[in-house]
């Protein structure tokens, strides 16, 4: 049977269960070394989905409080095969405009704050190629027949978060090879390498980036937009939930 973590957000759950074929449900709470995490798992077909919410807690926990390795070592310990993440993005390049929906092929994490399980006997962890070849691959047959013709694979800026990027860190993020931008992401890759489970993430472009709205460069970013936008372009994910199952 494989087994498939997802992380993202309350309405990729809700969305997914309602179109994929689901024989039984389950919730869970995962006690781990870092507090507890709640683990939705469902059964469809031959295929277990274990669904985490990224911003799980009171209210929606922020993004520089969230506890990737609680949330990590909860997946882990439920046994998955595989883990995919959902992730929200900034877009810089315009080939790659709002309500485009790639993939991870590199990130790019400056923000100079470490994220291991080991803080006390020195593991270290190769990470040139972060994100699973095979996973890619199939997100890739999937999502280019549904885009033709749109560059699919994109490296990740991490932001350190709450706040959104100024225009002038976009424009330094854009010299330096960032794609697109996203305050969460590469902590929970680096997480699963070190546990070796093979990890892939899908990017929903939600918003321009900051001083790259066309037509309107000093435009403010605002949070319920960009999510409206990300949960309206869930689709496409379900389709590749589905390709990284059969």
């Amino acid at each position: 049977m494989m087994r498939l973590g997802l992380i993202g957000g309350t309405a990729m759950t809700s969305l997914a269960t309602g179109e994929i074929d689901v024989t039984r449900s389950d919730d869970i709470i995962a006690q781990t070394s870092y507090g507890e995490v709640p683990l939705f798992c469902v059964q469809s077909g031959s295929s277990e989905l274990i669904f985490l919410e990224r911003h799980h807690g009171e209210g929606v926990t922020p993004p520089h409080q969230i506890n990737h390795r609680a949330n990590i070592e909860a997946l882990a310990g439920a046994g998955v095969d595989a883990i995919l993440a959902v992730c929200s993005v900034g877009t810089i390049p315009e080939d790659f405009p709002p309500g485009s929906v790639g993939y991870a092929v590199q990130y790019i994490d400056f923000s100079g704050i470490a994220m291991s399980f080991h803080n006390e006997d020195a593991q270290f962890t190769s990470m040139t190629v972060p994100f699973d070849s095979a996973m890619n691959s199939k997100l890739d047959s999937v999502l280019s027949k549904l885009q033709p013709g749109l560059n699919l694979g994109r490296t990740y800026w991490l932001a350190q978060g709450p706040h959104f990027e100024t225009a002038a860190e976009i424009d330094a993020i854009s010299n330096l090879g960032g794609e697109v931008v996203g305050m969460t992401m590469p902590r929970e890759c680096k997480l699963a390498a070190e546990f070796g489970i093979p990890y892939s993430a899908i990017l929903v472009s939600s918003n321009w980036a900051a001083g790259r709205e066309p037509g309107d460069s000093g435009k403010d970013l605002d949070h319920n937009e960009v999510s409206s936008t990300a949960e309206s372009r869930l689709g496409p994910v379900i389709e590749c939930i589905k390709a990284l199952t059969q």
